[in-house]
Parts: C-alpha cells; structure tokens; sequence
C-alpha cells in the first residue's frame, strides 16, 4: 500500500475528480456538481487524495449560510474511489479539509451524511444547535453540523442554506 497524499485541487485534477466521484457515487451528478461548483463559487476549498499520483479522492466544502447567522461552509460531496476505500482517505480529507477552514475562522461547517461516520470528526446533529435545512424531509441524524466558532455561533438559529447549484442539479 503506497503512502497516501492530501492536497489543495490544482488545474489539470479535473477529470481525475470528475472520474473519482462517478466511481464513488455510481453516477455522474456530484461530478456534475463539482465542475459547476468550480465554475460559479469562487471561495471554496477543495482537496485531492492522492496514491502516488493516482488521484484517489476528492472533498469539497463550499458555502453554506444561516438565514439569520454567519456563512460557514458545507461538505460535499466527498468521494473516494471504490478500490481506496476503507484506508482513511476519506478520513485524511475531512480533517485536512476542517484544519483549512479553522485557520479561516470558519465559524461552522454542515454535511449530510452517514450518523455513523462524521461524528467522529465533531459534527453533531445541526437541530441540536437550532439550524435547519432548508431541504424538507432531510432526516435529523443525517443533518449534521460541526461549529468551529462557539462565539460566532452563539445564539444563532435558522435554516442553512448550501449553493442553489446543489438543489438545481438534483432536479
């Protein structure tokens, strides 16, 4: 097993990401999403995995904001080819990725994801902490968010918005 490498998305990554994530998800809609995301978001962190020069993986964290709060950013999509999974390279993203945007002073990042996996990064469920999401039917435990800012956060409550792009390529 090779060594495996964590950093910022540079020109050229694009069909290695775009590749990544039709592996990952089976279908080519988050690939869609990021091309677009890369396009029409200028503030937006985005990481690749690589096994030795193999991109592997691929997170995105664009932003997301509170109707009546501060901007944090929004985890998606993360991927990881199927035949690299289970080697923490979904793990080496997310941290990678949440160390970028504390230096940032980032004040919350959300995800919709599996209640299993990103607890272990600190995200807890968003309801806990008085957000919402603005997509109906979202089960709590799958809403998650973890505040990197208590004092930016304090007392703020609402409904969290990603990119319209999201909503526009899921129709």
């Amino acid at each position: 097993m090779s060594l495996i490498s964590v950093r910022e998305e540079r020109t050229g990554d694009e069909d290695a990401i775009r590749a990544v994530e039709t592996a990952a998800f089976g279908r080519p809609v988050e690939a869609g999403i990021v091309d677009i995301l890369r396009e029409s978001c200028p503030d937006f962190v985005s990481l690749v995995a690589l096994d030795g020069e193999r991109v592997v993986g691929h997170a995105l964290f664009t932003p997301a904001a509170v109707d009546t709060g501060p901007v944090g950013m929004s985890l998606a999509p993360l991927a990881v080819q199927p035949d690299a999974q289970r080697r923490g390279i979904g793990t080496a993203l997310v941290e990678r990725g949440l160390a970028a945007l504390r230096e940032r002073e980032c004040p919350f990042v959300i995800v919709y994801g599996h209640p299993g996996y990103y607890p272990r990064f600190g995200f807890e469920r968003a309801s806990a902490h008085g957000l919402a999401s603005h997509i109906p039917d979202v089960p709590d435990d799958v809403f998650m968010v973890l505040v990197l800012d208590a004092g930016a956060m304090a007392g703020v409550r609402g409904v969290v918005r990603h990119r319209v792009e999201f909503d526009e390529a899921m129709e």
